[in-house]
């Protein structure tokens, strides 16, 4: 862990910045300040402390997803045989529009928050199975970056979920391939994982001639008890939102067209 990630240290013990939770645009006044609520007990009852960038080690799933990366890469390279069919992120989830307009930036989901996908996760049998062993799995999709692609500065909407990601197709140079989470500068490799806190600022370029695929997945941040109760009931919640259901339409919509070929 780089110290550019810690901001003092108290009694020996590292003491991380928070991330900035602003107001809940996707949540009414009440609402809004009960997520915060949790968010702050998320915070202070998390069971692995609240750094932007974790030790895979924290997670022992990790170590075993990395060990079949070669068969969800097997998988991933079926799927980009239509990579340009795949849908852009901002056509399923029209509010990542703030961050990407292009077609540069393509998805295929397997998960998301009561979104199942049986078609594609039928043709990713073996990484449908995988993602299983991850506690708490919310989301999971193959994100897939054009060359030359910039995601702009950006917040996650909520700190109970943590960010995944396991390096599939990772172009060269490496060093233009990268993500910036709060103050440190990470380059994907093939094989190898971040896992990551997203409510932390970050941004990620593709500087190359190449395309960039992660299997990116949301899982349930570990809270202790009983305060992981209040986490559970927000994620659970998640799935109800308007902008969700929104989205779940329109993958369903796309993926009866892909597949009636």
């Amino acid at each position: 862990m780089s110290e550019k990630n810690q901001d003092h240290t108290q009694n020996n013990e590292i003491v991380y910045r928070k991330a900035d939770y602003g107001k809940k645009e996707y949540a009414p006044g009440i609402l809004s300040s009960f997520i915060k609520m949790v968010e702050n007990s998320n915070i202070r009852f998390s069971k692995h402390g609240n750094p932007p960038i974790y030790d895979n080690s924290t997670f022992p799933w990790v170590s075993e997803i990395e060990a079949n990366w070669k068969t969800i890469r097997a998988e991933l390279d079926e799927v980009m045989k239509r990579r340009e069919e795949l849908p852009s992120f901002h056509d399923i989830m029209p509010e990542v529009d703030t961050i990407t307009k292009d077609d540069q930036w393509k998805t295929y989901f397997l998960a998301g928050y009561g979104l199942e996908s049986e078609e594609n996760a039928k043709r990713c049998p073996d990484t449908t199975r995988l993602l299983k062993k991850i506690p708490g799995m919310k989301t999971a999709f193959f994100s897939i970056l054009s060359p030359n692609k910039h995601i702009p500065p950006h917040v996650g909407p909520y700190n109970g979920v943590l960010r995944y990601h396991l390096g599939l197709l990772v172009p060269t140079p490496n060093e233009e391939c990268r993500i910036r989470i709060d103050n440190e500068i990470m380059h994907w490799e093939e094989g190898e994982s971040i896992v990551f806190d997203d409510t932390f600022n970050h941004q990620v370029w593709n500087d190359t001639s190449g395309h960039r695929a992660v299997l990116f997945v949301d899982f349930v941040r570990p809270v202790m008890f009983p305060f992981n109760l209040l986490n559970k009931l927000v994620v659970s919640a998640a799935a109800f939102a308007p902008f969700l259901k929104e989205a779940e339409i329109k993958h369903k919509q796309w993926e009866k067209e892909f597949y009636k070929q």
